[in-house]
């Protein structure tokens, strides 16, 4: 997650967390609706009802009782209930020890895949949580390179323990998978969420620009290995050398990566601030100080890894029984898991017509797997001895130079509306039926026999 994607779950969440939590809560908005901002009825009657039961006879709360044998009980409680009430999807958590217990007791492939699958998608929320509040102390440099590692935990864990299983084809997929679904599937839903409320929306094109830019050299990072190997003879050694680019290339990309982040955090970080009022809404209270954020956080990494390497042995068991495609798991099942939690808020921010904080989230997330993550796994592999490299298969190669493509030349312009989300998710449904009825042992090709060359 960017800087500014720390910035737009920061602010959401905060804002929440500031407000008072009596029984007047929930306030009246406009024209007696009630305000969106507050959380709602149901929420605020079980706030009350667990201020009720963690009270003493007095009114004195349990967390603050003299006797510490019955406090610090009560303070770890509280501050759990503190954490789960952030997100809804919380409430998804109850799949964690069901998911564990399915892959230890061996039960049915296709169950473990899909208990696991749902477990992910409330760790990665709170994995994304405890970052956030870790961050809040340790200032916004430390803080956005905290958010560039775990950010992306989830895809980067599961692509892991992907490779260290030989399971290429997974992680190539997984990496490109997420990288779509940010900037087709989230950007497309973010334009066309605020579109139906605005009539055009804007956002600070030079960062637009800038971020583009990063796209396209991404981009070409996959092009160039795939035409490489295309004008290539079977008696050049091809793999060798493409394992050389593909090295070479991933230490580049991580290079600029690094300058980006400097770019962004320090040097030029005036044209990533955001505006006056959503800065104003960062000032709440923190739920946990540093060091609950630091075990939530090894805690909640060590239960994204058992699930994902359940989920990840079931992978070939539920490709023979349901009849679905490596690709079409790594490339759309995968990212829907890791960064369902941070879609929803991105569309969220959009419709209340904070864009920058939106694309910041959408294109944001996509350079990080594209000019962190992949190159990371690359390297990874290198020293694993597995032959993960940058030399993607065609069909993919292209269908990412396209998606690239199309995305670039609509965020140029600084503006959106909810056609250009339709183009975008369009697009993006195009891509994923193509993968769905693509088998995995289609036959290859070059880029030059694509195009009519030898």
């Amino acid at each position: 997650m960017s800087g500014t994607a720390q910035g737009l779950k920061g602010a959401m969440r905060k804002a929440s967390m500031s407000r008072p939590t009596a029984h007047n809560d929930v306030e009246n908005g406009p024209n007696g609706t009630a305000n969106p901002n507050e959380r709602s009825a149901l929420l605020n009657h079980v706030d009350q009802h667990v201020q009720r039961i963690t009270r003493t006879s007095s009114g004195t709360p349990y967390d603050k009782h003299p006797n510490p044998a019955v406090r610090y009980p009560a303070l770890v409680t509280s501050t759990i209930w503190k954490v789960l009430k952030t997100n809804y999807v919380n409430v998804l958590l109850v799949f964690v020890p069901i998911g564990i217990i399915a892959g230890a007791c061996d039960w049915d492939p296709v169950l473990q895949f899909v208990l696991n699958f749902i477990a992910i998608i409330p760790l990665a929320s709170l994995l994304a949580f405890a970052t956030e509040e870790l961050a809040i102390p340790l200032g916004q440099t430390i803080g956005g390179l905290l958010n560039a590692t775990f950010g992306n935990a989830v895809e980067l864990i599961v692509s892991i323990i992907a490779l260290r299983n030989g399971e290429i084809r997974i992680v190539q997929s997984s990496m490109l998978g997420s990288i779509l679904s940010n900037i087709l599937l989230v950007l497309g839903c973010c334009f066309f969420a605020g579109g139906l409320r605005y009539r055009e929306q804007s956002f600070n094109s030079t960062v637009a620009s800038t971020m583009s830019s990063l796209m396209a050299v991404a981009t070409a990072s996959l092009i160039i290995p795939a035409t490489l190997y295309s004008v290539m003879d079977d008696g050049d050694h091809e793999e060798g050398k493409i394992s050389i680019l593909s090295h070479g290339t991933s230490i580049i990309l991580l290079v600029i990566y690094v300058a980006y982040l400097f770019f962004q955090l320090k040097t030029h970080a005036d044209l990533f601030e955001e505006p006056e009022g959503e800065q104003e809404d960062q000032g709440g209270p923190e739920v946990l100080g540093p060091w609950a954020a630091g075990a939530a956080l090894v805690l909640v990494t060590i239960l994204v890894s058992v699930c994902a390497d359940y989920l990840v042995d079931s992978i070939d068991a539920i490709v023979e029984k349901a009849h679905i495609s490596k690709t079409f798991i790594g490339l759309i099942l995968i990212p829907i898991v890791g960064n369902a939690a941070e879609h929803v808020t991105a569309v969220i921010v959009a419709y209340k017509n904070k864009m920058d904080l939106a694309i910041g989230v959408a294109i944001g997330s996509s350079l990080q797997i594209a000019i962190f993550v992949t190159p990371f796994l690359v390297i990874l592999g290198w020293m694993m001895g597995q032959p993960m490299t940058l030399h993607f298969e065609t069909f993919e190669t292209v269908s990412f130079f396209l998606a690239s493509l199309v995305v670039i030349l609509l965020i140029q312009d600084g503006k959106s509306n909810y056609l250009e989300g339709l183009l975008c998710l369009g697009m993006y449904f195009i891509i994923a039926l193509a993968f769905y009825v693509l088998p995995d042992n289609a036959k290859t090709s070059d880029l030059g026999s694509l195009f009519g060359g030898h």
